[in-house]
């Protein structure tokens, strides 16, 4: 014990003690008293023991952390699912393989350019390219020392998190020009959208950028864990891409929309299902602690929301098609946790099924309006993502107290740089090396013409 002591500072034995004698030690924070959280961080701060070694408070949030972080890998698998269910089948291999790699390459690159990118330090500008990330466990890894108390977790549960978003851009467009895409090109397109693309608009955001100081104060732009700058910024980088890539043959004809069914609809439900489990940790996970209070308001909005856009797209889709569609009523989900996103701790109960009624609804609209101008997305990404993306952002500034002028100007933003990066980067790598396949290829599937094997076989 005399040992132990020793290596601690005086100022820390006194907090250790103040923290005991207020009887906020880690054996008494499971008491029912009032706001013993709160209580606990301003003890330390007022210490100023930064570095004091982490209580049960910090361990519970790094645990939440990357239990978080697990959910939200989850959801790449439903993003795979879904993609895969609502194409043909001949396709599967591919849109599998493409959710391998976009993964893989995500996680790589974020932990190379990303993350330093993401989140440079001291900054309020426009761009800055960072480095590869070092160790980020340099203060012990199990005290308050690398966020302090507004980021309860270590520097390697910071970076795990955040890189389990990274990809989920790319994902996106991934949906959307499916079925066309050339494989090598999209996978050029995938790299370079994850680790520039994406992380120089979030550091706007969430690193220090203009949009974190627009307006000043309560008019600041607000994204809780981002309607805009995740969802909105995929579904802009998709919108590009499909413009440039062109539809599906046979989709448009001269005598109207020729609907391409997707080949398995159980496949695109587990994917819905396991997006919407994944996003209780990707919302949940952005409360950055396992603070209790936050904490139980993000899982409650996010679950109300996603029913109620379900519910929403159900009733409107029947009223408007005259058939109870499964794949909108998918899609309202979906929309109805995009639309939460933005402001999931910041809102009511009565107005986050508000929210997500009127994203499901919007979705229906939204992706019929797409098709009546050929423009092709296979999954309705563009729509989920990035439409109700802006109403997800925009309701934060009617119902949850934002500045509504800064979250239209961040949406502007965010979306038009999105837009540009996705449609210069496409055109870009169309020159050199193309993006579709042909026309042939297309006809006999990308199983076959790309990876030489099915996903399904039949055998006699």
């Amino acid at each position: 014990m005399k040992k132990l002591l020793s290596k601690f500072p005086g100022r820390l034995l006194f907090a250790l003690i103040a923290v005991a004698m207020l009887g906020l030690a880690p054996a008494m924070m499971a008491q029912d008293e009032a706001g013993p959280v709160d209580e606990y961080l301003e003890l330390v701060e007022a210490s100023g023991a930064e570095y004091a070694p982490a209580f049960d408070f910090f361990t519970v949030s790094m645990l939440w952390t990357v239990i978080a972080a697990a959910l939200v890998f989850l959801m790449h698998l439903g993003f795979a699912t879904l993609e895969a269910g609502l194409t043909q089948a001949k396709n599967t291999v591919n849109i599998l393989f493409k959710n391998v790699w976009i993964i893989s390459i995500g996680l790589i690159t974020y932990a190379v350019v990303g993350f330093n990118t993401h989140y440079p330090g001291d900054f309020n500008g426009w761009i800055s390219i960072g480095g590869m990330i070092g160790d980020l466990n340099a203060d012990g890894g199990d005290t308050w020392g690398y966020g302090g108390l507004s980021l309860a977790m270590t520097g390697f549960g910071d970076f795990i998190f955040q890189a389990m978003f990274a990809a989920t851009a790319a994902t996106i467009v991934s949906g959307a020009v499916a079925e066309r895409v050339k494989l090598s090109s999209f996978m050029v397109y995938s790299t370079i959208l994850v680790a520039f693309g994406y992380t120089i608009a979030g550091s706007w955001h969430w690193g220090g950028g203009w949009l974190s100081t627009l307006g000043g104060g309560d008019a600041a732009f607000y994204d809780f864990a981002g309607s805009t700058v995740v969802h909105g910024f995929g579904g802009a980088a998709a919108l590009a891409a499909v413009l440039v890539l062109g539809p599906r043959k046979g989709k448009y004809t001269k005598d109207g929309i020729k609907p391409i069914l997707g080949h398995s609809m159980p496949l695109a439900a587990i994917g819905v299902f396991l997006l919407f489990f994944g996003w209780f940790g990707f919302n949940g996970g952005s409360v950055l602690s396992a603070n209790p209070g936050p904490l139980g308001l993000v899982f409650t909005t996010t679950a109300l929301a996603a029913a109620a856009g379900g519910i929403a797209s159900i009733l409107v889709s029947w009223a408007v098609l005259k058939k109870p569609d499964l794949s909108m009523a998918l899609n309202g989900l979906l929309a109805g946790l995009v639309s939460i996103t933005a402001g999931a701790d910041s809102v009511t109960v009565l107005e986050s099924i508000v929210m997500g009624a009127i994203g499901g609804a919007i979705v229906v609209f939204s992706i019929i309006f797409f098709d009546k101008i050929k423009v092709d997305d296979p999954v309705g990404a563009i729509s989920v993502h990035g439409v109700c993306g802006i109403w997800g952002t925009v309701a934060v500034g009617i119902f949850g107290g934002a500045s509504l002028m800064s979250q239209i100007i961040g949406v502007i933003g965010v979306y038009t740089f999105a837009f540009i990066f996705s449609l210069v980067l496409f055109l870009v790598i169309k020159a050199i090396m193309g993006v579709r396949v042909s026309e042939e290829e297309e006809f006999e599937g990308l199983d076959i013409s790309e990876h030489g094997q099915e996903a399904y076989s039949v055998s006699s």
